[in-house]
């Protein structure tokens, strides 16, 4: 058996539909296109939105809604995870906790800006450095005797 040998089964294969070639093939005349209309006419082409001079769509629908392009989105980290991860043994009591830290342990998002937020409880020491605090959050930070402070 080689290459040259090779052809498809039987069957499995069709010849071309040959429109337009006389009235003797059967599909001549109007070449299968029915008679007069838009879409018989030579050069036919509608775009596949448009809709018969019907309003369309994109203008029937109603617009509503603001996408504000200066929205800076933060990350949000509870101060009850936090102590979490430090009865986890994630995070050791005392130490420094960056946005780095976080992401190295798989919390924190695409865009990297983490805000601290005061849901939950912290009893332990905590040096805490994030890109914005809530006012209940770094209460309690600093209350359990740690420190918050803002990264650029």
């Amino acid at each position: 058996m080689d290459l040259s040998t090779l052809k498809p089964a039987t069957g499995s294969t069709k010849n071309k539909k040959r429109i337009g070639r006389g009235e003797g093939s059967g599909k001549g005349g109007t070449a299968t296109k029915g008679h007069k209309g838009q879409k018989s006419r030579s050069g036919a082409s509608i775009p596949a939105w448009f809709e018969g001079g019907q309003m369309p769509l994109q203008r029937r629908v109603p617009k509503f809604g603001f996408k504000n392009r200066f929205r800076v989105a933060y990350d949000a980290l509870n101060v009850g995870r936090l102590a979490a991860l430090v009865e986890a043994g994630a995070i050791e009591e005392g130490a420094t906790v960056t946005p780095e830290t976080l992401k190295g342990l798989g919390i924190g998002g695409k865009n990297g800006r983490v805000k601290v937020l005061g849901d939950g409880d912290l009893s332990v020491k905590l040096d805490v450095h994030a890109h914005a605090f809530s006012k209940s959050a770094r209460e309690k930070i600093e209350a359990a005797g740690g420190s918050a402070t803002l990264v650029a």
